[in-house]
């Protein structure tokens, strides 16, 4: 697993602790792989998800840091959203 998907678990976890998130959700990562967050918290794997958010490396990575809204990243086209956008609401919600 790469040095991003182990970041993104670890970054996800905490986000995702106490959090009311009761769906499931994908990150698909350009070239790294993919996270699935549901209500047992974050681990690198590749499912079927309620919602699968596809970006880049540097985009995954600043959105995970706080310094790139996903709202703003997906009206600028650099993050993709396939599926229940209501899902992709609920998490953009635990990830700001």
């Amino acid at each position: 697993m790469s040095d991003i998907l182990n970041e993104a678990v670890t970054v996800l976890n905490e986000k995702l602790a106490g959090a009311d998130f009761d769906g499931t959700a994908k990150f698909d990562i350009e070239g790294e792989g993919s996270v699935i967050m549901d209500a047992n918290g974050a681990r690198a794997a590749d499912e079927d998800a309620d919602v699968t958010l596809s970006a880049d490396a540097d985009t995954f990575q600043a959105i995970l840091s706080g310094d790139t809204n996903p709202t703003g990243a997906f009206m600028s086209g650099k993050l993709k959203i396939d599926g229940d956008m209501g899902m992709a609401m609920k998490l953009a919600a635990v990830l700001a």
